[in-house]
């Protein structure tokens, strides 16, 4: 199951492009999608993957073609070379006449290049001729399906009439990868459960659109943690509008605690913590939880390429002697913060045994400092 995210940098920009691709590969995505709409893009995507080359980050890097994807990759060699996908939206590819044509041209190109290819639908840009075919074949039915069903339907044979095109002009069944998205919960599991049943191509899963801030968050949880549940899906990107002034690499974080959280793969140390009662020094342990997951998630790329397993160590941080010592046992390193008229001292415990107290005033410094030690102690060199 792989992690995927998406730039939203102007492409023809590449030092701008460049640095937020860094900025997502650092923060976990093991590919990136870039946008090539235009001459310029296409042109700046070599310059891309040199400049991400200089700063040692092999990202792969996806192209998103829509409309005049034959003409950019057939007009730049370097492009076409560059990229390790290509992303094609059969809603899109073209109209009419030459839209066949201009698939089969993008194709082409992928087989000449040895690239895999990613194709695309979406519910905002489905194929229309292919839904009014539909909706007229569903119209002579005794028993008609509804609009979303029928809708449904044309998203899968939307994608697997044009995987079964892209064979035959000579793309491998194992370089094609399908996705079929949309914006509402439901309809997505439905849909995905419809296209896992009938083929075996990979599945590349997420919400599209799913908004901004907690409603992004807890919609694509939603949606993805059923389907993963299922065994269904092999490349997750969860959508994420950002936050005014917020860093594009919180979708990467999400996606990763949705495999994590599931048991699916590991990435960084899980921290539990209570979420504060009437017993807690509400202020002190929220802040101490706060800091211990940001330095985590800070020393994990050193952490990541330093010390094998490093990403399933669990952490605990509890408010208070009810639950504090318990829960801290069952972690690697787990610390009970003292609750409201509690003495003011903090037991650590380390695989289970309490091995020190902390008291004072630099309790979160000196927690940090014994978990460099455990990781230092527990966790084997790579070579």
């Amino acid at each position: 199951m792989v992690v995927q995210s998406m730039t939203n940098t102007d492409t023809a920009d590449v030092q701008a492009t460049a640095l937020q691709t860094a900025e997502l590969a650092r923060a976990g995505s093991e590919m990136v999608r870039i946008t090539v709409n235009t001459p310029e893009a296409a042109a700046a995507v070599p310059k891309i993957r040199d400049e991400l080359d200089r700063m040692g980050l092999e990202v792969p890097l996806i192209g998103d073609f829509h409309y005049n994807g034959h003409r950019l990759l057939a007009d730049h060699p370097a492009c076409a070379e560059a990229l390790a996908k290509y992303r094609i939206n059969p809603g899109n590819v073209g109209f009419g006449a030459k839209k066949d044509e201009q698939f089969a041209s993008m194709i082409e190109l992928a087989c000449r290049y040895g690239k895999p290819v990613r194709i695309g639908v979406n519910w905002g840009s489905l194929d229309q001729d292919l839904l009014s075919r539909m909706m007229d074949d569903n119209r002579a039915l005794a028993e008609p399906l509804p609009l979303h069903a029928v809708m449904s339907n044309a998203m899968v044979a939307s994608a697997l009439e044009s995987a079964q095109r892209a064979e035959q002009l000579g793309l491998p069944g194992d370089a094609i990868v399908l996705s079929c998205k949309v914006s509402a919960v439901q309809d997505l599991i439905a849909l995905y459960r419809q296209l896992a049943a009938v083929c075996n191509y990979p599945l590349h899963l997420g919400l599209t659109e799913a908004g901004i801030g907690s409603k992004g968050i807890v919609a694509s949880t939603a949606a993805l943690a059923v389907l993963l549940q299922e065994g269904i899906g092999d490349t997750i990107r969860v959508s994420l509008t950002p936050e005014p002034g917020g860093s594009r690499s919180q979708e990467v974080v999400v996606a990763q605690e949705i495999l994590q959280s599931l048991g699916l793969r590991a990435f960084t140390p899980m921290v539990a913590a209570c979420p504060g009662c009437g017993r807690t020094s509400s202020t002190f342990f929220q802040q101490l939880a706060s800091d211990v997951q940001d330095y985590v998630r800070a020393r994990m790329p050193e952490w990541r390429v330093t010390y094998d397993g490093v990403e399933n160590m669990t952490l605990a941080v509890m408010g208070c002697v009810v639950n504090g010592p318990g829960e801290s046992k069952h972690a690697n390193i787990g610390i009970s913060l003292p609750g409201s008229g509690e003495a003011p001292v903090a037991p650590v415990f380390e695989d289970g045994e309490k091995t020190v107290t902390l008291r004072g005033e630099h309790i979160g410094d000196e927690f940090k400092q014994i978990i460099e030690r455990y990781i230092a102690r527990k966790y084997p060199k790579k070579s």
